[in-house]
């Protein structure tokens, strides 16, 4: 939305537009450097001081043909000088290195929009890889955007000659041409940039010049070439004083789970075998060493889970980390943690399934599987960021309630939180929850230590090996109440079933009501759970300034539900659940809660648009 104009001070002839957010799209090959691009435009846009929400999308294949739809990498930004949830639906401008790129995306592209393209790129070899018959530079096909079609590939090389590079590394420096384009556009700083090339290429001159030089010369030409009209300018957010920095959920969870070791006083171990997108999880607690965390590559994801209940019994905060088809092979072990009833948290990073899947898509299909997917009566807690900033409070909630009420925890993210990024403001360390930890290290009966007494929430002691006096065994079998013996009593095994149920279901007191967005009563509740939570809260709030009775609540606790979910049910006519899944939570409500919710769900890989939402709103209250 344009708000202002103001003349460029370079060229008079030319505008500057002030606007209040914009949508920005980077797209090339998977190799190109879009995500690079697209993250230092985001560091930048942080650093200027807006909100910004990205939509990283890249191919699950490690390299697919060149110049073809299924090898295009993307990354989306929207920015904006006020509160943003999302990561924009209509895309403002299209950044495209290659026709593959620019035909995968268009569909999305504003009418009006910005297009720009590397000219040279559009051969009639490329063209035929992207399916086009004609070139579209030339048939009119794109009258309805503002065509940009600059000869990238010649400008990039011009602007690095001299430098001795041979062209395949010189052409490498293509997306830091286009990237300093972008940020003159945007009226972006490069400073952060050209601090980030001078790291990344610190002892290798020749490179660390040329990008640096293509950097530089990308923004200058636009600041030059009689191309543009006018550029644009996003103001300052008007944000809640603090240091921020920027944080995609991975490492939010990360940085999350180190500040829980701390706060519990407890050594991090963190086990994993590498499954997408939970990967970058392992890798950036490997670079925590200093703060005491370990990590442990296993052999499988079986592996992984006994290891972390190992870490677990020899009093470590144990996590681990995977993604659908990783947390279905980790589930024997889970339930092996359901009857030692030691601590621990599994971070699931769902995406497409089922099997392999869609390894680099978002989706929420693994809610039920959380729940039930064990032999079995065998409970865990389960919760969900909403954001992904809430990726850190989240995993110190995990660990909070996985160390208290010693139980699994399972952590329920999603790629697109996982890949996303916002700013975060860095939390006051006193204003942490307090991690209270089930340690003992004294006999607790006069019949000598018993490994199964509980305490008022049903958790029982925690006992490190090799502590006098407290010596226990663990294992599958049932145990035998109070002792932990092994028992094939039938009544024993009953009340051990409830006991064990009854502890999760007390979680429900420790945790904090479910909040309502809007009005606690009404005509219609969107209720979410997960990644959807920018879509719904951005819709629900357009709504209610469209005068509809409309409201909704976030659920980020899903075993046990916040214990007011059913009043918070009951005041509203109708329920509305949009889900990445065919209806998970929805079931889950409708048994529950006998409501009949209506659900909006999608299972497309992406996110819900904020327009899907308002629309299914609206349907909802018409009906």
């Amino acid at each position: 939305m344009s708000t202002a104009e103001s003349l460029d001070p370079v060229n008079l002839n030319r505008k500057i537009q002030a606007i209040e957010s914009a949508t920005v799209r980077f797209a090339g090959d998977s190799g190109d450097g879009m995500q690079l691009m697209g993250s230092q435009f985001t560091t930048s846009s942080v650093i200027h001081g807006n909100d910004v929400a990205t939509l990283p999308d890249f191919p699950a294949e490690i390299r697919a043909p060149a110049g073809t739809l299924a090898g295009v990498s993307g990354f989306q930004i929207n920015f904006a000088s006020q509160d943003i949830h999302t990561p924009g639906d209509g895309i403002d401008a299209l950044f495209a290195m290659n026709p593959a790129a620019m035909k995968a995306n268009l569909i999305e592209l504003v009418d009006g929009g910005l297009l720009v393209v590397n000219s040279e790129s559009f051969s009639k070899d490329s063209l035929e890889k992207a399916g086009y018959k004609e070139n579209p530079l030339e048939d009119g096909s794109l009258s309805s955007y503002q065509v940009v079609a600059i000869p990238l590939t010649k400008l990039n090389r011009d602007s690095i000659e001299g430098l001795g590079l041979d062209r395949k590394s010189g052409d490498r420096c293509k997306n830091f041409f286009m990237l300093g384009l972008a940020f003159w556009v945007y009226n972006r700083p490069i400073e952060s940039t050209t601090r980030w090339i001078e790291k990344k290429f610190a002892g290798k001159e020749n490179l660390l010049e040329a990008n640096t030089r293509a950097l530089k010369a990308g923004y200058h030409y636009g600041e030059t070439a009689e191309l543009f009209t006018s550029s644009y300018k996003v103001d300052k957010a008007d944000i809640k004083p603090g240091v921020y920095r920027k944080v995609t959920g991975n490492s939010a969870v990360v940085l999350g789970l180190v500040a829980a070791s701390k706060l519990s006083d407890k050594p991090l171990f963190y086990a994993s075998y590498p499954i997408t997108p939970a990967s970058d999880i392992l890798h950036e607690i490997a670079a925590h060493k200093n703060h005491g965390a370990t990590t442990f590559q296993a052999e499988d994801e079986i592996a992984a889970m006994c290891a972390v209940l190992g870490a677990s019994f020899g009093g470590c905060l144990a996590v681990t980390g995977t993604s659908g088809p990783g947390l279905a092979l980790k589930m024997e072990a889970i339930g092996l943690g359901v009857m030692t009833e030691l601590p621990a948290v599994i971070v699931n990073v769902q995406r497409g399934g089922p099997s392999t899947g869609l390894p680099t898509k978002t989706e929420q299909s693994d809610l039920l599987q959380s729940i039930f997917g064990r032999n079995g009566e065998s409970p865990v807690a389960i919760v969900a960021p909403a954001t992904p900033a809430d990726c850190f409070d989240m995993a110190l909630e995990a660990a909070r309630i996985a160390l208290k009420f010693m139980t699994p925890v399972i952590l329920l993210s999603d790629g697109y939180l996982a890949n996303g990024a916002e700013p975060w403001r860095i939390p006051d360390v006193e204003s942490l929850p307090k991690i209270e930890v089930n340690y003992t290290t004294e006999v607790n009966s006069e019949k000598g230590f018993q490994p199964y007494i509980r305490d008022e929430r049903l958790g029982r002691p925690w006992a490190i090996p090799g502590t006098e006096g407290l010596q226990h065994r663990l294992g599958g079998l049932e145990k035998q109440h109070i002792t932990g013996a092994v028992s094939y009593d039938p009544e024993n095994h009953d009340f051990m079933v409830r006991l064990r149920q009854n502890k999760i279901d007390g979680i429900a007191e420790d945790i904090p009501p479910l909040q309502v967005n809007g009005k606690e009563t009404g005509d219609l509740l969107v209720l979410g759970w997960g990644g959807t939570y920018g879509s719904i809260t951005t819709a629900v709030d357009r709504a209610r300034k469209a005068g509809k009775s409309v409201s909704s609540a976030h659920l980020r606790y899903l075993n046990p539900f916040p214990k007011n979910l059913g009043e918070v049910l009951s005041n509203f006519k109708n329920v509305l659940i949009p889900e990445l899944n065919l209806g998970q939570l929805r079931m889950l409500i409708r048994s529950k809660f006998l409501v009949k919710a209506k659900g909006l769900n999608k299972i497309q890989g992406r996110p819900f648009q904020i327009s899907e939402i308002q629309s299914a709103i609206t349907k909802a209250l018409e009906e």
